[in-house]
């Protein structure tokens, strides 16, 4: 099993060692993860969201238990051992029923966490830091005393207690992302950051999860970073040291950066470097499998198949006919959403990859292309990043190899070579 707390003793002594956090439900995103993972052995950390997996499916049409099954079932056929892999929650809360009375979506989000830790998911962040059914803006007490309601639900779900770690905090996006474009980010300071400490230490004591306490080994903090729809906010490590120096007071303690996609690498080492461990990545990966698979519709279109896949069309038709994954995204004239919604950072396109009719046309796309075989100048022509004498014939392996460059730099930014 992965001893998460020493790889972070690990970090906190000043060695320059992460752990990705792979925040993803996408078949071929993850069958590209546990590729790598196969072949390197390196510890891999899985995580679904509240909103993608729940006791009402998500939008995955998953609860934590097929989400468990069907990564054991896809780490088997990848060669991976489940002790390779630690699944991870994220934002484990009352967000996806945040419209309703706070005593209904409180009780939603226990049978969530219940679910989540009775499953054998290892690593769980507590978050209940919005407001419910039209309530105020919360304090951070009243955050905390929420945190730790959960809390004590995961400690009496879960099949081994000990096994469980927590992340606290919440000065992040909520789950799917800024609804606006963003013109500036605060950096956590560093009395917020004691402040989530002090109020949620007080929490935990108050309800008897004294053995839990230790078991907490990250705060997820706003170090400065995060992506709108077409610009990155680059992480800066001078405006992040007084956060960075803090966390050394507190024992075991690291942080957990959310929105890190498409920082550059350095970026990256520097946030490990300042004790951000944890290091979130999600919609870059889909952001590359998008890239991938209008590459094979270009192939696709030189190869003229018999029946073309028209996967471009598909999913333009089901956007169309279901604008609520990017509605409250993508605003301004018809051609900027258009192009927006082809090329944009925020990459809303990831929530189409499970409609029937796209996961049909991108079958009959790999298919096709599978079928047309074509030679490995054609192949280069779209997918450029492959060397000579490496570029696949398979459009599956075309994908995952596309995709592998997002998770061997975040593995590589957390320490770990070939």
């Amino acid at each position: 099993m992965i001893d998460i707390k020493a790889l972070i003793a690990d970090n906190r002594a000043g060695r320059p060692v992460g752990l990705p956090s792979f925040c993803t439900a996408n078949e071929h995103v993850l069958r590209a993860i546990l590729a790598e993972a196969a072949e390197t052995g390196w510890p891999t950390l899985i995580e679904a969201t509240c909103n993608q997996v729940n006791q009402e499916g998500g939008y995955t049409g998953l609860t934590a238990r097929d989400f468990k099954a069907w990564i054991g079932t896809l780490a088997a056929e990848a060669g991976v051992p489940q002790d390779q892999i630690v699944l991870g929650g994220d934002h484990l809360g009352p967000n996806p029923w945040r419209k309703e009375p706070a005593a209904q979506a409180m009780d939603k989000a226990r049978e969530l966490v219940r679910q989540y830790a009775a499953a054998g998911f290892r690593k769980i962040h507590l978050d209940a830091s919005m407001a419910l059914g039209g309530e105020p803006a919360l304090s951070f007490a009243e955050i905390a005393g929420r945190a730790a309601d959960l809390c004590a639900v995961a400690e009496a779900s879960a099949p081994d207690p000990e096994a469980l770690v927590y992340v606290i905090g919440t000065e992040v996006p909520i789950p799917g992302g800024e609804t606006e474009e963003p013109d500036a980010l605060d950096v956590t300071s560093v009395a917020r950051f004691a402040d989530t400490i002090a109020t949620h230490r007080e929490a935990f004591d108050a309800r008897g999860l004294g053995a839990a306490w230790p078991r907490i080994v990250s705060v997820v903090t706003q170090p400065g970073v995060d992506f709108s729809h077409t610009s990155v906010f680059r992480f800066d490590p001078t405006g992040a040291a007084p956060l960075a120096r803090a966390i050394e007071a507190e024992p075991g303690l690291s942080f957990e950066a959310h929105s890190t996609d498409y920082q550059p690498a350095e970026a990256l080492r520097a946030l490990v470097a300042s004790h951000f461990f944890f290091l979130k990545v999600g919609p870059e990966l889909t952001f590359r499998l998008r890239e991938a698979v209008y590459a094979l519709a270009d192939i696709e279109d030189v190869l003229k198949p018999a029946e073309p896949s028209q996967i471009r069309r598909v999913l333009a038709d089901r956007m169309a006919q279901r604008p609520d994954y990017w509605a409250d995204y993508y605003k301004g004239e018809p051609r900027q959403v258009e192009l927006l919604q082809l090329y944009s950072y925020s990459d809303r396109i990831r929530y189409y990859w499970t409609d029937p009719a796209v996961r049909t046309a991108l079958a009959r796309l790999l298919a096709n292309v599978e079928a047309g075989r074509p030679s490995e100048t054609i192949v280069s022509r779209y997918f450029n990043g492959f060397a000579f004498g490496e570029i696949p014939a398979d459009p599956a392996a075309m994908v995952a190899g596309h995709v592998d460059t997002t998770v061997r730099r975040y593995f590589e930014a957390c320490g770990f070579s070939r």
